[in-house]
């Protein structure tokens, strides 16, 4: 069943043309990722599905009945409302019944709650004010009564998401929806759209969530689009497939193009008479050969300047915000050509961390000192302030009218095509810029001054992924010292050598290894810790009656060593069947009834293997 189709769509502004003539429908349950350029069109494609903007032409069509639920890349709310309310603002009579159920809980009007009591109960509305509270628990948003003017971008990012993902609606179209997650809610919600039953359409440049969730990749990709049926691991071989066949097609029409281009030069008196099909034939050929692919891409092979042996080291370092904890009593030396990852939960004090090392923010006791030979390079979370009315290229000649680069000298316009700033959109005025460009001209700013010591604070936001290959190239052949905080996963297992964990509360662990590695190993504790307290657990609960008073281990009866033996094969077969129950609710393919019950029978499996696991640990005490 088709959800939602898409024909003959067009857009430009001005000269840019975004796309022109695409086509395409999204099926029941599909799961797309929409794959561009910076500036090419995606969230301008998912604006105009969404209603918020309007095309050249073409025509969008939903099934009937279908319900839309849109998360925009930078949604804004009106003032005045509570996170609550931002939350349940949508259209819906439950929404509006729970907003008003919650502000009169905090005016304490019994007489008014009385009422919206019996109307919650009437509407079924209990669920749903517990399942949006859930999902903003989840994203880590506690303060329901708070107002949203007193929020950051990245919590009211968030309210937006818990508010299109309680509406559970047919179809879900999501731009940059793991903007402003830490890895923990990411992986939540992961886990969440995975076990989504509706469509979902999605810009993204996580490229493991793309991996995990989607099904299928749509490239839009001069101006035209080509879809992939399959994850993001398939789009990439698939999409070199591609692009080898387009070179290859381009070179024989080159060749083609010169056996025909002797043949027009040929005794031009006598043009009149050649064959028309021919000359029209090579007008096209000729269009053809000329329309070569722009397979430029960022281009840092930036030199960074000589750092000493001496970088930094922090002694005793200690840092608080009244009861929160950043540093306690923290010891580090940093190394030559380090590579450093920090990750955690948002709020830990990772920002606050490296501004500390940069001197932006001074520690409450301790020492920080910095090598004579280190130069920073910092790229900010909050990103570099641009005149909104400057050109490009002007942005870039404040800062210097040459940038060295390895044993050249580049101008500014020459440095900017490094960067994919063709000369045309060097001329254009920064607020005509996508946010990816935006944040890839603050990139072009931070590199250019050569430094030999990275500090990049959310590098990945809003960075096509062919920016962030390239970055990632960079990053590892850089003859310097990095030092990552991000979210992104799939760049830290590319990048860093090692990572810091903040756990909170000054909580810092150094763990030798990327995040994957950290993961797999955090995981595995986890299991150990919990089959350790399973022991702990059984061995204290075994009956007295079953010990000898001499301190020999008793041997089981007859019939305790037929449960024994009958345990084994029990838990094995229970752990099939979870581990089936989870593909199945992975799958995508689960009706809402079906999936309550496949929740709902997990919930007794794992009930049930606990539950025979602690009597088995209990028997394999006297099995001789």
């Amino acid at each position: 069943m088709i959800d939602l189709q898409i024909e003959g769509l067009a857009k430009s502004f001005g000269d840019l043309v975004l796309f022109s003539d695409i086509s395409f429908v999204v099926e029941e349950r599909q799961r797309i990722g929409l794959i561009a350029r910076n500036g090419k069109g995606k969230s301008t494609l998912l604006k105009i599905i969404a209603g918020d903007d309007v095309p050249d032409e073409g025509k969008i069509t939903f099934r009937g009945g279908v319900t839309v639920g849109y998360l925009e890349q930078e949604p804004d709310f009106e003032a005045g409302l509570t996170v609550i309310e931002a939350c349940l603002r949508r259209n819906s009579e439950k929404a509006q019944l729970i907003a008003s159920y919650e502000k009169a809980l905090a005016n304490g009007d019994e007489r008014l709650l009385h009422h919206l009591m019996e109307e919650m109960d009437r509407l079924g509305a209990w669920d749903y004010e517990t399942r949006a509270k859930q999902v903003l628990h989840m994203l880590k948003i506690t303060n329901f009564s708070q107002p949203v003017t007193e929020l950051s971008g990245g919590q009211k990012k968030r309210i937006a998401l818990a508010s299109v993902l309680i509406e559970e609606p047919d179809i879900m179209i999501l731009d940059e929806p793991t903007n402003h997650l830490d890895m923990e809610m990411v992986e939540w919600l992961e886990d969440y759209l995975s076990r989504f039953t509706g469509s979902l359409l999605m810009v993204t440049h996580d490229r493991y969530f793309l991996d995990r969730v989607c099904n299928e990749i749509i490239e839009i990709d001069d101006c035209r689009i080509y879809r992939y049926k399959g994850n993001y691991s398939y789009f990439l071989q698939r999409r070199e497939e591609r692009l080898e066949n387009l070179a290859a097609e381009t070179a024989r029409a080159r060749n083609l193009l010169r056996t025909e281009l002797d043949w027009m030069r040929r005794q031009p008196q006598a043009r009149a008479h050649k064959a028309k099909y021919r000359i029209e034939a090579f007008y096209k050929l000729q269009e053809k050969a000329a329309a070569m692919r722009d397979d430029s891409s960022v281009s840092l092979e930036i030199k960074s300047q000589y750092i000493g042996s001496k970088i930094f080291v922090m002694k005793a370092l200690e840092k608080a915000f009244g009861d929160k904890i950043i540093t306690r009593d923290f010891y580090y030396t940093f190394s030559r050509y380090e590579k450093l990852g920090i990750v955690g939960n948002n709020g830990t004090g990772k920002s606050t961390f490296i501004k500390m090392l940069l001197g932006r923010v001074a520690p409450d006791s301790g020492i920080i000192e910095v090598g004579e030979t280190v130069k920073w390079g910092y790229y900010s979370q909050e990103g570099l302030s641009f005149n909104e009315q400057m050109k490009v290229i002007d942005v870039v000649k404040a800062i210097a009218e040459v940038i060295p680069v390895g044993n050249r000298m580049l101008t500014a316009s020459q440095f900017l095509q490094h960067f994919l700033f063709s000369p045309e959109k060097q001329y254009s005025y920064v607020y005509k810029l996508s946010g990816g460009e935006k944040r890839r001209l603050y990139l072009c700013t931070v590199l250019m001054a050569n430094p030999n010591f990275l500090v990049l604070d959310e590098p990945t936001n809003d960075l096509d992924i062919d920016t962030l290959q390239i970055l990632e190239e960079y990053l590892r052949e850089f003859k310097g010292c990095v030092i990552v905080v991000s979210h992104d996963r799939y760049f830290m297992d590319r990048v860093v050598d090692h990572i810091f964990v903040f756990n909170g509360n000054g909580d810092i662990k150094d763990f030798p290894g990327n995040y994957t590695d950290y993961r797999d190993w955090h995981d595995e504790e986890r299991a150990a810790a919990a089959k350790a307290e399973a022991e702990r657990a059984a061995k204290n609960s075994q009956p007295k009656a079953s010990r000898r008073d001499d301190g020999g281990k008793r041997k089981l009866t007859f019939k305790e060593q037929r449960e024994y033996e009958a345990l084994e094969g029990e838990i094995a077969q229970l752990e099939e069947e979870k581990a089936q129950i989870e593909q199945d609710m992975c799958s995508g393919t689960l009706d809402n009834n079906e999936l309550l019950r496949k929740s709902q029978r997990i919930a007794e499996v794992m009930e049930l293997i606990d539950e025979k696991t602690m009597r088995w640990l209990e028997l394999s005490e006297f099995v001789s």
